[in-house]
């Protein structure tokens, strides 16, 4: 199995150098999530070939200033039979935007066999940065994926929907669950130094207990933005002593931003608009 992935002659890049540069660069904890909603697109684009990397790539030129983060959400492609345009978008970014990591969100869990398809996949095939997993099937579901020695792999730990709490808050020695995977991935499965944790912006306090127990671990937090979660309670929670330490994502609060009509806003614009305006309050209380 590949090991590395090479980003230009004799260089190595890793996914957590990538994330640092682009942390400083654009002074933003903003991960944009590609969550395409046929639906919810402009009427122009509503129908035809190719409609959904058309408006991602909208969205991607738009708000690339203002990311650290972009977050394709594979199931989004998928359903609709899009995955060559997820292809296609992956692309886009590593030709256009190549100091915007590529989290790609498929929160796969099998066993090794499978994982290690999975693992092509993401890497592979769509040439994603790091990939979201689920735990829960233990280490030996995790391992294919930390083959690949400088891409991220950002473990499922406090997820931000409700019923996230009937497993992860279960007791064992004491302890919720959620805690015990925090602890896991920080002193076990971090062997590259690539791992991350999914913590959702819902639960600020199970953020800033996850924060104690990881250092300076990345975190990919989604549950700003349409999901409610209060952006000064998480950054305050969830911030590294150097402000840092974040991917805060915001995903149909930007992708599908109204408009302003009297500006002359098109899709886009108003995407960006959103993105700036959060990219903003986050670092009002980066400190």
């Amino acid at each position: 199995m590949t090991g590395f992935s090479t980003q230009s002659i004799g260089t190595i890049v890793t996914f957590i150098q990538q994330l640092d540069a682009a942390w400083r660069a654009n002074d933003s904890l903003l991960c944009v999530g590609l969550d395409p909603d046929v639906s919810r697109f402009p009427q122009a684009l509503q129908n035809g070939d190719g409609n959904i990397f058309e408006f991602c790539k909208a969205i991607v030129d738009a708000t690339a200033s203002a990311a650290c983060a972009f977050k394709p959400q594979i199931a989004y492609f998928a359903a609709l039979r899009a995955e060559d345009q997820l292809e296609a978008l992956c692309a886009y970014l590593r030709r256009n935007h190549p100091q915007i990591p590529i989290v790609l969100d498929a929160k796969r869990g099998d066993i090794g066999s499978t994982a290690e398809q999975y693992a092509r996949e993401a890497f592979e095939r769509y040439g994603a940065d790091a990939v979201t997993v689920n735990p829960y099937m233990g280490f030996d579901s995790v391992a294919p994926y930390l083959e690949w020695q400088d891409k991220g792999v950002i473990v499922l730990c406090r997820t931000s929907n409700p019923g996230g709490s009937d497993l992860q808050f279960l007791q064992v020695d004491g302890v919720p669950l959620y805690q015990h995977v925090a602890k896991l991935v920080a002193e076990k499965w971090n062997r590259n130094g690539q791992c991350g944790l999914v913590v959702g912006a819902t639960f600020p306090e199970e953020l800033a207990q996850v924060r104690r127990l990881v250092g300076d671990m990345p975190l990919l937090v989604p549950g700003i933005g349409a999901q409610g979660g209060d952006v000064q309670a998480t950054v305050n929670a969830g911030k590294t002593a150097a402000g840092l330490g974040m991917m805060v994502n915001s995903s149909r609060a930007i992708l599908y931003a109204k408009p302003d009509a009297a500006q002359g806003e098109d899709f886009a614009a108003a995407a960006r608009r959103v993105a700036l305006q959060t990219r903003d309050e986050i670092n009002r209380y980066r400190g």
